[in-house]
């Protein structure tokens, strides 16, 4: 594992960009960004076209280390290039960005008021590339919808058991079981999830770190147990939906906790404007996401 890294993601300010959409919420993606369905046709040329827009936000010059710890990528963006480059190696060796790899496969149907994710049986063998491409860790999410106890604790040991496999392959898992911001028993949903993750962290062998990715609290502070556990690297927070300036209030007011938003991060940000217009505009998104997470 690179030391630098580790240094960077356990110590500096700054917050991660979750540039991972996948299959199925890249045309939304791309719909909030400007391009509507009708301007392309197929998953190739769509996959093209959400690579561009990834490639204009990575190239950015209002995107770099100073203020943002780590990007997560969607598999297929660890396997093309920005300018010449791997993206996982121009984010660390241009932008000093420290590179992640969403590895799940996607959700399973709900059972218990839970999504837990799909099997990944070439788990060992994708690590293992993204290894070699320079991948620093790995995010996977599942998602919680009621306050229900087997529900929750299934979820949180599939994390874990996965978590466990990622660690086992020189990589640093974020730990992603998301709850529902809609959910009509978030805050009950809430206690149980942490209860949850402490027992499992008593599985991580001493010595090891997991990163917990976690939706914005009803109760501020509430997951500060977690923040400073051994085992925890850092927690990061999701925007789960909630608009860029209810997602920061809400962050601002978890000490410790830092941003790692998607759609709020490219909230305003359009295939139509010039560069100087998205660069002003991503910008202001990196700096007031940035501050939110120095809390």
């Amino acid at each position: 594992m690179d030391e630098q890294m580790l240094n960077k993601v356990a110590n500096d300010e700054g917050f991660i960009a979750a540039l991972d959409q996948s299959g199925g919420s890249t045309p939304k993606a791309l719909k909030l960004y400007g391009v509507e369905e009708d301007a392309y046709s197929g998953d190739e040329a769509m996959f093209d076209l959400i690579h561009q827009m990834r490639s204009r936000i990575i190239t950015s010059a209002s995107f770099n280390g100073d203020r943002v710890l780590g990007a997560i990528l969607f598999e297929m963006t660890m396997d093309r290039e920005v300018e010449g480059k791997g993206t996982a190696e121009y984010l660390w060796t241009e932008k000093q960005v420290v590179p992640f790899l969403k590895v799940d496969k996607g959700l399973e149907d709900e059972v218990d008021g839970t999504q837990l994710m799909k099997p990944m049986p070439d788990l060992d063998a994708l690590c293992q590339r993204a290894v070699a491409k320079g991948v620093f860790g790995t995010k996977m999410r599942s998602v919680i919808k009621v306050a229900n106890p087997a529900g929750i604790s299934a979820n949180v040991a599939q994390q874990f058991a996965f978590g466990r496999q990622i660690l086992g392959n020189g990589l640093v898992p974020i730990i992603e079981p998301e709850v529902d911001i809609n959910s009509p028993s978030k805050a009950e949903a809430e206690v149980l999830l942490k209860a949850a993750i402490l027992t499992e962290l008593d599985s991580i062998p001493d010595g090891e770190q997991i990163m917990l990715k976690l939706t914005l609290p009803e109760e501020d502070g509430f997951y500060a147990e977690l923040v400073a556990h051994p085992k925890v690297l850092r927690v990061v927070a999701l925007s789960g939906g909630y608009s860029r300036e209810e997602a920061n209030a809400r962050l601002a007011r978890n000490a410790g906790m830092i941003a790692s938003f998607s759609r709020a991060l490219t909230e305003g940000l359009s295939a139509q404007q010039s560069d100087a217009e998205f660069d002003a505009a991503l910008d202001a998104s990196v700096g007031s996401i940035f501050e939110a997470s120095r809390t």
